[in-house]
């Protein structure tokens, strides 16, 4: 559950960098640090519903946020994943409209919530902000178009060993060589669109091929080439 909350310096974030506010100004820095609040979130913490309607967006500190949406019959699609820098629910802010995803933490976050009116005032007001906001929603349009290909015309094996390579690219590995994010097999399968046992029974085939190396939920990718030429991605 949510804590507290609190202020940090968001011209000292460590994230500063990475993340879409980079470009403010130094009194736009005073005023999102004045207007916003930084909470801790414990794993399973929902940050938002998907249907519901948010009064701002959030930026992430550090941890991971998983963003889904939620089928008919209550089966998750996982859309994507947030981690330091990345800020969630600001398209449903821009356009006033109910969140059309919902995110769940999956690794203990810090999340700084960004009221609706300091977002759109900065919007409104600052044109590199503006601009960056919005090549930020062009990247994830075209993504999205991306996996609406990949379900249409790839193999289920062939998702799966591209969205290995995904999480290796987005998140790195940590000291021992596996993925630094650790995901249940259900939630694989939320991603590649699948049934877990699908993917239960490839992740087997892929160790036994001599491409992965299994430890639970921990992954070590054994053959980059091996997984990019499953997945098409030459």
């Amino acid at each position: 559950m949510k804590n507290s909350p609190g202020k940090s310096s968001c011209e000292n974030c460590s994230s500063k960098f990475n993340n879409i506010f980079r470009n403010l100004s130094p009194e736009e820095y005073e005023m999102l640090a004045l207007d916003k609040n930084c909470d801790p979130y414990k794993r399973g913490s929902i940050v938002y519903h998907e249907g519901n309607r948010i009064s701002g967006s959030y930026c992430v500190q550090n941890g991971i946020i998983k963003i889904y949406k939620t089928g008919i019959d209550g089966k998750e699609q996982i859309i994507t994943f947030a981690q330091k820098g990345d800020i969630i629910g600001f398209r449903s802010v821009l356009s006033n409209e109910l969140a059309c995803t919902t995110a769940k933490v999956i690794e203990d976050a810090n999340l700084c919530f960004i009221p609706a009116t300091t977002l759109v005032h900065l919007f409104k007001n600052n044109a590199e902000f503006s601009l960056d906001l919005m090549q930020l929603a062009c990247k994830e349009l075209g993504e999205s178009n991306a996996y609406i290909t990949d379900i249409a015309q790839k193999t289920v094996r062939e998702r799966l060993a591209e969205v290995l390579i995904h999480l290796r690219d987005n998140f790195g590995l940590d000291n021992d060589q596996f993925l630094q994010i650790s995901l249940t097999r259900e939630e694989l399968a939320n991603i590649v669109g699948t049934a877990t046992e699908s993917v239960i029974r490839l992740l087997s085939e892929f160790k036994s091929d001599g491409m992965l190396e299994l430890h639970g939920r921990r992954i070590k990718i054994l053959d980059s080439k091996g997984l990019k030429k499953t997945a098409n991605l030459f």
